[in-house]
């Protein structure tokens, strides 16, 4: 991949591949704030949950298996706890790279993927990669949390990563139908912003597509899976049983938390048929 870029810094990590405890004593984003204001997704990750996208684990394994990720070079943007970085690695990339502002989250990166992958921290929008080199752009939840300009910036900066070919995946919070009624929308971006302290702004399936269209990338590929991030069934999938136990018993145990997720939870429960998550993979056009 790139050189470094002048303003961000490379994390390296000894630990192998994959492993979720090689990471597990190392601070998580914003742990400094407290509960009642941290965002919303940081506030599940002190929970103990480890998949924070909206159509849960199963949507974002289809968007990685149409990416195709097999000796690719492959890039993520803002990739978080690393639990998507671990099933890259796991498909063989020739190189993966990872970029995030944060460096408690750079750290916990590296720690994931060890010398398998390059963390750097910096900006998804201003990478510092070369131009055309990579095949895949990964960016997930992150899109969700931009401005018009933000999103349009990150996505123009995922286009010009990208050799001709090369494919962007991204998974988002999605909201139904197309023809969404401008005033409830509002409501509904403002009740979430209230709910996750970030001021989220989901898009309809069609405005996805268009962000995408706008930097010359082609759509391909679309899929929506249900916005049950705080379902039980939900959890139990993508958590697993055990993983499922523990979030239940740190939520029961501190008084602050638990209100947080029950906040979030009724949020989410208002505008569920409203909600989904939403997932795409578009190419850049060989010319």
């Amino acid at each position: 991949m790139s050189e470094k870029p002048a303003d961000s810094t490379d994390t390296a990590a000894s630990t192998s591949s994959g492993s979720s405890s090689t990471s597990a004593g190392l601070p998580l984003p914003y742990a400094d704030r407290p509960i009642a204001s941290a965002p919303g997704h940081w506030v599940l990750a002190r929970a103990g949950k480890r998949v924070l996208r909206p159509g849960g684990a199963a949507l974002s394994t289809a968007m990685l298996g149409h990416a195709r990720l097999a000796g690719a070079d492959v890039v993520e943007l803002a990739p978080g706890l690393g639990r998507t970085a671990a099933e890259i690695v796991k498909d063989h990339p020739a190189s993966y790279t990872a970029i995030d502002r944060d460096p408690d989250a750079a750290r916990r990166v590296a720690a994931v993927v060890g010398d398998l992958g390059t963390v750097r921290q910096g900006e998804a929008a201003d990478t510092g990669l070369d131009e055309a080199s990579a095949d895949v752009v990964v960016g997930e939840a992150m899109l969700t949390m931009q401005g018009d300009k933000g999103k349009a910036a990150i996505v123009a900066e995922a286009a010009r990563v990208l050799r001709p070919g090369g494919r962007y995946a991204i998974h988002e919070l999605g909201v139904t139908p197309d023809d969404i009624d401008e005033e409830y929308y509002t409501e509904l971006r403002r009740d979430l912003a209230r709910s996750i302290h970030v001021n989220a702004r989901p898009m309809t399936a069609a405005a996805w597509k268009e962000l995408m269209e706008n930097a010359g990338l082609v759509v391909d590929w679309v899929d929506t899976a249900p916005m049950a991030l705080l379902k039980v069934g939900r959890n139990i999938r993508d958590e697993g049983l055990g993983g499922f136990l523990r979030i239940a018993r740190n939520v029961a145990a501190d008084k602050a938390l638990r209100r947080r997720v029950q906040e979030m939870a009724a949020t989410f429960k208002r505008y569920e048929k409203d909600m989904v998550g939403i997932a795409l993979v578009a190419h850049k056009p060989e010319s």
